[in-house]
């Protein structure tokens, strides 16, 4: 089966598990998915089975939109419900000064990732280290989890009933809501950690009941048509290199060939025609 679209992963649950669930339920073998999700978050999660997993590093991934509520008071190592160590009674603040706060992380923002994420650092998750606890690995986590910076294009104040408030951003590719959370409570004068996050869309896709996309739609390149042309056909089938000018397409650009049955990614390099991907069965 090739197939994609976006799913929504429930809470507390891995996007790995996730996935494993969703194999079990199309009853396919290969599959994977773009732009993990931590256990805590839910929400969109664009998963794709037998040859499309091949179009994730294609893909728009930014911007990424997020509806999140933060728990002021709330102390926790991962920032979240999760490995929580104490509950702070906060004074209430004005709903001026909590839009306010929010508005000022518009922009570029500097973050530190969180210890208890998925994130790559040498070979293994950040959060398998963090559990660990083993005094290597939280100086490990020390060394690389360095300061990073996040663009925070939009942040929408969506309400406050005290000590929660609630906000949908958007934000770019590498963005950790948890971090910007954390950073909105120290600014407001108090620690602060997640009690609910929400991914709403990636790259513009968004959850619809894992309604299957089609991928000449959502691939962000321009398309070159070449049905009923079987002299070019069966030099894609033969994946045989040829001259660009030959589609007219420009040096260092992606395009998308489509024939009846499948489609190819192709780029230029050289004034020979690269082949990103092809072959590719339209369904």
């Amino acid at each position: 089966m090739n197939r994609i679209f976006v799913a929504k992963k429930p809470l507390f649950i891995t996007s790995n598990g996730y996935l494993g669930a969703l194999k079990r339920k199309y009853n396919v073998k290969k599959a994977g998915f773009s732009g993990i999700l931590d256990p805590f978050a839910c929400g969109a999660l664009v998963v794709a089975f037998g040859q499309y997993t091949k179009l994730f590093s294609f893909l728009e991934k930014s911007p990424k939109v997020y509806q999140a509520t933060l728990w002021l008071g709330l102390q926790s190592d991962s920032l979240d419900l999760e490995n929580v160590r104490n509950i702070f009674k906060i004074e209430k603040f004005s709903y001026h000064t909590i839009e306010s706060v929010l508005n000022n992380f518009v922009g570029a923002v500097e973050f530190i990732p969180p210890k208890y994420s998925a994130k790559n650092i040498q070979g293994q998750k950040a959060y398998m280290l963090a559990r660990s606890g083993q005094e290597a690995d939280l100086e490990i986590l020390e060394r690389f989890l360095k300061p990073q910076i996040m663009q925070v294009y939009a942040i929408e104040f969506l309400n406050y009933c005290h000590p929660f408030v609630s906000f949908r951003v958007k934000v770019s590719e590498g963005a950790y809501i948890r971090s910007l959370g954390a950073l909105i409570a120290k600014e407001l004068g108090c620690v602060g950690g997640l009690s609910y996050l929400e991914r709403l869309s990636e790259g513009g896709l968004s959850y619809d009941g894992e309604k299957s996309l089609n991928p000449l739609e959502i691939l962000p390149f321009s398309k070159i048509d070449l049905r009923g042309d079987s002299a070019m056909r069966n030099i894609f089938e033969n994946g045989k290199t040829f001259d660009a000018k030959m589609l007219k397409i420009s040096q260092n650009s992606k395009y998308i060939v489509q024939f009846e049955s499948f489609f190819s990614i192709i780029s230029s390099k050289n004034e020979k025609v690269q082949y990103l991907a092809n072959r590719i069965p339209l369904c």
